[in-house]
């Protein structure tokens, strides 16, 4: 009896990992719903995206944000679990890779950070780390 669990539980691992190795994780933005998505830091619903982010985890989840304050305490709090991130640029209408994206202060953001994701190479852009 005991051989018979110990193989079903080394079958149910094994299930596990040929299933997780095999799932590809996304490498692009995911689409938001906007105005019906909640940000996944402060649950208030998604509906500017010159001030949006999102994070695919290392486990597959896609996380969206409604202001970039919430996006970077998400990250703080996950750090070293993110797969990809990214953050819709304020000013244009394309999503900043986390590597490249820096901040500038703006008079008012959704959830009040105060903070406008723009290229890292914008002079007076503030890092990832700054916002922190």
């Amino acid at each position: 009896m005991k051989k018979l669990v110990l193989a079903i539980v080394v079958l149910a691992a094994a299930g596990v990992l040929i299933v997780r190795c095999g799932t590809r994780l996304p490498d692009e933005v995911q689409p938001i719903a906007w105005n019906e998505a909640a940000c996944g830091h402060c649950h208030m619903l998604i509906g500017d995206p010159a001030f949006a982010a999102q994070v695919i985890t290392d486990e597959g989840e896609v996380v969206s944000f409604d202001d970039p304050g919430c996006a970077a305490r998400y990250l703080r709090a996950h750090e070293g679990h993110v797969h990809r991130a990214w953050f819709h640029e304020g000013r244009g209408d394309r999503w900043l890779p986390i590597d490249d994206v820096g901040f500038v202060r703006v008079p008012a953001s959704p959830m009040g950070s105060g903070m406008m994701a723009v290229p890292k190479s914008t002079p007076g852009a503030l890092t990832l780390e700054d916002v922190r």
